[in-house]
This record gives C-alpha cells, sequence and structure tokens, in this order.
C-alpha cells in the first residue's frame, strides 16, 4: 500500500502526484516560462534563477533550451517570450468546455444591457478572462478599455470576479492566501487591511455577489456572482463590468445582477 510520502501535493492546487510520476524538469521548466510577467517581461539568467529557486547554471540550460525551442527570444543578456506561448492558449480557449458553453449567454447578457460581460477563473493569486461578451455591431469594442482581453491576468484582491471567488474558500484557505500573496495597493481605494478584507469575504459569500468600484483601476466599476457546478462548487464568475460615468451602482444592483444570477443558475445545470 503507498505511503503517504510517496506523494507530492501541490501546494496550491487539489493535485496529488506518486513522486515516481513527477517529471522535475518538465515542473521546472514550465515554472521558468511562469516567470515571465506583466510586471517583468525580460529577464536575465540572475533573475529567472531568483523568481524560480533554481541555480544560475540550471536556469542558463532552461532558457537556452527553451530559446531553442522557440519560446524564448534573448539578446544574449535579457530573455523574453515569443508568440509562440500562445499555442497553450488558443487551444485551451478553442477546445475548453466552459468558454464554448458559455459565450452565448454572454452575447445574450451584452444585447440585453449594451454593457460587457466575462466568465473569469481564479489561478493563485490572479483571475483570468476565458470567455467575453461579444456582438457582430462592437467590432470596434473587441478590445476591452478595462483590461478584460482574454487571457489577460488581473489581482484577484482587487477585482469583484477574484473576491467572489475567494469568497468560496473557506476562512482558513483565505487566510493562507492572504499570508502568500498579500493584499496590494493599487488605487486609493483597494482593501489592504486583513482583517477588513475577511470580513468583505464573508458579505460576499452570504450576499452571493460582489460590487468592486475603482479597487483596481480608477473609473472602473463591476459586479459579479459565482458559477457553481452541479456539486455547489465555485468554478468561474460571471460578471459585469463598466465605467464609473456610465452606469451606477444601484443600476447594477437592480438591474444587471439579477440578470447575472439568473444566467449563473442556468449555467449550473450545463457546466
Amino acid at each position: 500500500m503507498p505511503h503517504p510520502d510517496d506523494y507530492l501535493q501541490h501546494p496550491y492546487l487539489n493535485e496529488q502526484i506518486r513522486q515516481e510520476d513527477y517529471i522535475a524538469g518538465l515542473g521546472k521548466g514550465l515554472s521558468l516560462l511562469e516567470a515571465f510577467g506583466v510586471d517583468r517581461q525580460r529577464l536575465n539568467v540572475t533573475q529567472v534563477a531568483e523568481r524560480t529557486g533554481i541555480s544560475r547554471t540550471a536556469a542558463r540550460r532552461y532558457l537556452k533550451t527553451l530559446k531553442y525551442l522557440g519560446y524564448l527570444e534573448t539578446d544574449e543578456h535579457y530573455y523574453w517570450l515569443t508568440h509562440r506561448v500562445l499555442r497553450f492558449s488558443s487551444s485551451y480557449l478553442s477546445s475548453a468546455h466552459l468558454p464554448k458553453i458559455t459565450q452565448s449567454f454572454l452575447n445574450l447578457l451584452c444585447a440585453q444591457t449594451t454593457l460587457t460581460f466575462s466568465i473569469v477563473v481564479l489561478d493563485e493569486n490572479e483571475v483570468v478572462p476565458i470567455a467575453r461578451s461579444y456582438l457582430p455591431q462592437q467590432d470596434n469594442l473587441r478590445v476591452s478599455p478595462f483590461g478584460m482581453h482574454l487571457g489577460h491576468r488581473l489581482p484577484a484582491h482587487a477585482t469583484s470576479t477574484g473576491k467572489v471567488l475567494l469568497a468560496a474558500l473557506s476562512q482558513e484557505q483565505q487566510k493562507l492566501w492572504i499570508q502568500k500573496h498579500g493584499l496590494k495597493r493599487l488605487t486609493a481605494f483597494t482593501e489592504t487591511n486583513e482583517t477588513a478584507f475577511l470580513e468583505r469575504l464573508q458579505h460576499i459569500a452570504s450576499s452571493d455577489y460582489c460590487l468592486s468600484k475603482e479597487e483596481h483601476e480608477l473609473g472602473v466599476i463591476a459586479i459579479a456572482v459565482p458559477v457553481l457546478n452541479a456539486q455547489g462548487q465555485a468554478i468561474a464568475a460571471l460578471n459585469c463590468m463598466s465605467q464609473t460615468n456610465r452606469v451606477q451602482e444601484d443600476y447594477l444592483i437592480q438591474h444587471v445582477l439579477p440578470l447575472l444570477h439568473n444566467t449563473a443558475n442556468e449555467l449550473r445545470s450545463i457546466v
């Protein structure tokens, strides 16, 4: 019978793998790709080693290998990602179940309100839009002015979708999440006090929605509800985002929130 020590537990995901099945080199290579982000798009060997926790010698070999495979480019000092990494995201968006089945729902919400709607998932300390409303007459709006284009990553603690999904975690998980990722101030309205943030998550969990105004970006307001599966687990968030000079809080709560809840309830039976 396998001993618990024979397994590796993922630090963030609810996943386990047998030690003998884990390919450490592959894990390190993927962690190296993830080291590149919007905060630092070009990295040298030393910076990569610091971000991934591997030695400079190993980091150099991984970087050269990924450059050889076409995933990185370099000027012989700094490295940066190439368009080849988009193969993964495009394959996901074209094959994943959730983006496909939610697109028509998002388009209908957009047609009913002329506002922008998205399906967003939580990935550690960030939220990622995987589906977004689109109508043919909105060709000039395909790139969202709110940073909600597909695959863009936003800080979970300062967004309506992030707080909705964090509110679905246990209080112990929420505390561990804050200890690991912190509550960075992004605007004057970002909640950075741990006690107040946890209290807000409790309120969100009981009210089943989150309204966020200018916490991540000034001039932006959003409202979100959780999307549950048949087992009652929050697998995504459904949100509506707009500009503060276009819609008021009362309108979002009184008119948009019921639409979000109705749509989330419909999705529950098919996701």
